[in-house]
Formats: C-alpha cells, sequence, structure tokens
C-alpha cells in the first residue's frame, strides 16, 4: 500500500463545483469557499476561521488568477472528511492587489493537504490548464483538468 495521495476528482462532489459565484472582497470569497466547504460536510463552522488566520499569515494566492484558501494546522479537529471545492468567480477578485478568478478549497485531515496542493500546484503552474479552469463553464471541464496525467503504469 502506498502512500498516494487520492485522486483529486475523488475529493470533488459535483455539487462542489460552482462556476458562477460572486464576491466583492477576498474575504467573501475565502467565506464562500468555506461554506461550499460546510455544505459538503467536510468540515465543521471554525474551520472557517482558520482558512482566515491562514489567509492573515500567509497569502493562498497562488497565481494563474488562482487562490487555495485552506486552514492552519489547528483548524485540523475541524475537518470532518477530506474534500475540495472549486469556486469560478465571472468577475474577479481583487486579492491583495491580485485578480483572483477561481478558488479551490481544500479541507484534509493530517497531512493530506500537502500532497492535495502539490497535485493542484502542477496542474495550475499549467498557464493553459489554469486559463481553462478560469473559462470553465461545466463542472465536466472542472473534472477533466484536475484528472491527473500521469499514467498508473
Amino acid at each position: 500500500m502506498t502512500d498516494q495521495a487520492p485522486e483529486l476528482t475523488a475529493l470533488l462532489a459535483e455539487s462542489s463545483i460552482r462556476l458562477d459565484e460572486s464576491a466583492g472582497t477576498r474575504d467573501e470569497a475565502i467565506r464562500a469557499t468555506g461554506r461550499a466547504l460546510v455544505e459538503a460536510g467536510a468540515i465543521d463552522e471554525a474551520y472557517i476561521d482558520a482558512m482566515f488566520e491562514r489567509e492573515n499569515s500567509v497569502s493562498t494566492y497562488v497565481g494563474e488568477g488562482v487562490a487555495i484558501p485552506h486552514g492552519t494546522l489547528a483548524g485540523k479537529d475541524s475537518v470532518k472528511n477530506d474534500a475540495l471545492v472549486v469556486l469560478r468567480f465571472p468577475q474577479p477578485i481583487d486579492w491583495d492587489g491580485n485578480e483572483v478568478s477561481v478558488t479551490v478549497g481544500i479541507a484534509a485531515k493530517g497531512n493530506g493537504h500537502i500532497a492535495i496542493l502539490s497535485q493542484l500546484a502542477s496542474i495550475l503552474m499549467d498557464p493553459d490548464k489554469a486559463a481553462a479552469l478560469r473559462g470553465a463553464t461545466t463542472t465536466s471541464e472542472v473534472y477533466d483538468l484536475l484528472q491527473s496525467d500521469e499514467d498508473d503504469d
């Protein structure tokens, strides 16, 4: 048995992909991302506070119009299940001087978020994939983009 992280798509329920969100501020976007994780049954409300703590200590903006809000280590107790949510904001948000169109919220027990972040980073560092994610209008487009490119051989 390997310590391999689950497929990103396995952590993402179709109802957790929201392609027409709106937020006026970074904090509204973080709150919307946290609410989506609550609605997915992944976290308790307290985790949203941990997401703000993380953001206030280090920005979760990763480039290419994407931010990955997630909680601090102290927030782990509020995580019920590992999960991802993807929110697309057709009207970009000012994220500390950067434009953000997509947030990917992460809830993970233990150190699972590290493997999830590294998988996400490899996708989001590809400008074409990041642009496709910003422009996605269907849940299947989002699933396709988050599908692992690696062959299991």
